[in-house]
């Protein structure tokens, strides 16, 4: 189930963009100094993304809320997204109904549920995506695209990010037999051993998602951190040597050049105590690139639940007894 999920992450992308175009946003009447994505999980990465995506074109700040609560700056001059691929997570209509006392301009993207119930009662514009997925985060591409045409929409941002979208799409089908034995490779080098993801500025979003695929298909423990910040602390605490541990650096070509010489001490510092791994992205945008290890980490974290016995990808079991237990307060 879920390998035939990732098997259609190219064609998502291309989905997307079509449900992203015919999506009407209206204008808002005051100017926009801010934009605040909410959501948690695998609805809420996608802001994860596009705030690094956009970080050096726009001229406002994009800032991510993960919780109940929203910031005290939300007001008319704020675009507030609310991304929820139910429509119905609790966190995120908590702080979409206290979004509702504001002037924010408003937009939801779900597939349906009680955000878009209240958005259809209030006027507001939402964009709906195909329901019945069984993985909201397998669904992270619609949503990373309905932000970014909204983004455009609204002229915060070109269409020169929108215009890599189709291009990631066509680079994935593309590589993705490569991508699935690269996948397969560095699975069996993480079995059985506590992954440590490190990247660089800019580009963790990445890292992000696959310590979080890792954590839900996989069913394994996991961390990641940033360079250059790792640096500054992280980094002191290799002293010893754990075979337990195993280091994937995820690289791109574009990163600062600082950062790539910082990585070659890194690893010169961290190979005495663990192994260390790396694989490098594809792609002429920033856009293509966190694509492409979006699908590589996801093969790789459904080829880890294949190698460890007994693991269901799609399997959440433990997140449906936590909403269970917190409906009975």
């Amino acid at each position: 189930m879920m390998d035939s999920l990732i098997r259609e992450f190219p064609g998502q992308l291309r989905e997307a963009i079509k449900i992203a175009e015919a999506a009407k946003i209206k204008k808002h009447k005051k100017d926009i100094h801010h934009v605040l994505v909410c959501g948690l999980g695998g609805s809420g990465i996608g802001g994860t993304f596009v705030k690094e995506l956009i970080e050096k074109e726009s001229n406002i700040p994009v800032l991510v809320n993960k919780g109940y609560n929203l910031p005290g700056y939300v007001g008319e001059n704020t675009l507030a997204i609310f991304s929820s691929y139910s429509g119905n997570t609790e966190e995120t209509l908590i702080a979409f109904e206290k979004a509702l006392t504001t002037k924010a301009k408003i937009v939801c993207i779900s597939s349906g549920g009680k955000l878009v119930e209240i958005a259809k009662e209030r006027g507001l514009d939402y964009i709906q995506l195909p329901s019945g997925k069984p993985s909201p985060r397998a669904c992270m591409g619609y949503s990373i695209v309905q932000q970014l045409y909204i983004l455009n929409k609204l002229n915060i941002i070109s269409d020169d990010l929108i215009n890599t979208i189709p291009t990631a799409a066509d680079l994935l089908a593309d590589e993705q037999g490569d991508i699935m034995v690269q996948a397969l490779e560095m699975a069996n080098h993480l079995n059985g051993k506590i992954p440590i993801i490190y990247t660089t500025e800019g580009m963790e979003a990445p890292a992000v998602r696959l310590r979080q695929q890792i954590n839900e298909n996989s069913k394994m423990l996991c961390w990641h951190h940033v360079i250059p910040e790792m640096n500054h602390n992280e980094l002191v605490g290799w002293c010893e040597k754990n075979e337990q541990l195993v280091i994937l650096y995820l690289r791109n070509k574009s990163d600062l050049e600082r950062n790539q010489i910082r990585i070659g001490i890194n690893q010169d510092i961290i190979k005495k105590y663990a192994a260390v791994h790396e694989v490098f992205s594809k792609g002429n945008s920033k856009f293509e690139q966190m694509m492409y290890h979006v699908h590589f980490g996801d093969w790789l974290s459904w080829y880890l639940s294949e190698l460890r016995e007994g693991v269901d990808a799609v399997e959440i079991e433990v997140i449906n007894y936590l909403k269970g237990e917190l409906a009975k307060h």
